[in-house]
């Protein structure tokens, strides 16, 4: 397990009772992955690894889920942070978004082809004026799994799954991305049972 957060680390440490076979690491999860992790699962064919990325936010860097896809042998779970992202960056008026929070979404999605997924402008009017309009959390959503395929090389990457908050809110979507057809199909069962319940 990788926690930026040194308490939660030294919780775990007490449950497990120095455990060898399980391994905690305090840092970045972006850095640990990319520096410490992926080159030994790289290194042994034999290794196969499930990721579960779980940010506060956009937190999660796109070069580290690139790497997992490119590796052949890693799978993962991602919550896809909508709720962050459209507090802070998708706003009706992207003109006032700042530069930092712009970087953060550019970060998490590789480039930013970003701002043309999230936004559609109107035909001009009489004046020539191009209002620009956001585009529905489906949207941004469907071009993310479209990248874990095409660019991640994620061989399979079920539609992903709505999780909401007390309130009816949707916070994240949860995401799975494999290489292995028999997983996906196991997580596309969970997912239609939890999307049937909630009907």
């Amino acid at each position: 397990m990788i926690d930026i957060a040194v308490d939660k680390i030294d919780q775990l440490k007490d449950l497990l009772d120095d455990r060898e076979n399980v391994h905690l690491y305090n840092g970045d999860c972006n850095i640990i992955l990319m520096n410490t992790i992926f080159p030994i699962i790289e290194k042994d064919a034999t290794y196969r690894a499930l990721c579960l990325f779980d940010p506060y936010g956009l937190h999660y860097k796109w070069t580290v889920l690139e790497r997992a896809g490119k590796t052949k042998r890693v799978d993962m779970f991602l919550n896809f942070p909508v709720m962050d992202i459209n507090r802070n960056v998708l706003w009706r008026n992207p003109e006032g978004v700042s530069l930092s929070q712009k970087q953060r979404m550019t970060d998490s999605w590789g480039d930013d082809s970003w701002k043309e997924v999230a936004y559609s402008k109107k035909p001009p009017d009489i004046f020539n004026y191009r209002e620009v309009e956001k585009e529905s959390n489906e949207t941004v959503v469907a071009a993310f799994r479209k990248r874990l395929q095409e660019i991640a090389e994620f061989q399979f990457v079920p539609e992903p799954i709505p999780m909401r908050n007390n309130q009816g809110a949707t916070i994240y979507y949860l995401f799975f991305a494999s290489q292995k057809e028999v997983a996906k199909k196991i997580v596309e069962d969970i997912y239609n049972k939890y999307r049937n319940r909630n009907a």
